[in-house]
């Protein structure tokens, strides 16, 4: 979990739509190797692969769809800014409406980010890892 993080002087109000997902991006995968690291020591490359599983676009979308509920008014209204940002492509391989949510997560992530709130992304973060954990838990059900 995040603690702290020394964020400057740059209002994310008056950034991009993209320029948010650029970094929300980043932060998000932060936050996913943080929680792989913590959860088991294993070799860089199988962290790569898990890593690179949720941070792609289908599941970013599915992320955004476990917290959509919990979002203030603000993020809601951030997250539909990078949704609908120009300039917005998907690549040949991914849908590009889970492409536009994904961008919406990340630059939700991003303004989150700027404005040293980082306790509420923690607290977005632990909502979509535990619906992670009760689908795991639902999968074993089935398996077991």
């Amino acid at each position: 979990m995040l603690q702290n993080w020394n964020v400057g002087e740059c209002d994310p109000k008056l950034l991009s739509p993209g320029t948010l997902a650029f970094l929300g991006d980043a932060v998000y995968e932060l936050f996913v190797r943080q929680r792989l690291v913590e959860r088991a020591n294993m070799p860089v490359n199988k962290l790569h692969l898990l890593a690179v599983e949720q941070v792609r676009a289908s599941y970013q979308s599915d992320a955004y769809e476990r917290i959509r509920e919990r979002l203030t008014e603000e993020e809601e209204a951030v997250w539909k800014r990078g949704r609908n940002a120009n300039g917005v492509k998907a690549p040949k391989h991914a849908n590009p409406a889970e492409y536009r949510r994904a961008t919406g997560l990340e630059a939700l992530f991003g303004y989150l980010f700027l404005q040293g709130k980082i306790d509420r992304l923690n607290q977005l973060f632990e909502w979509i890892e535990e619906q992670d954990s009760e689908s795991e838990r639902e999968d074993e059900g089935r398996n077991g």
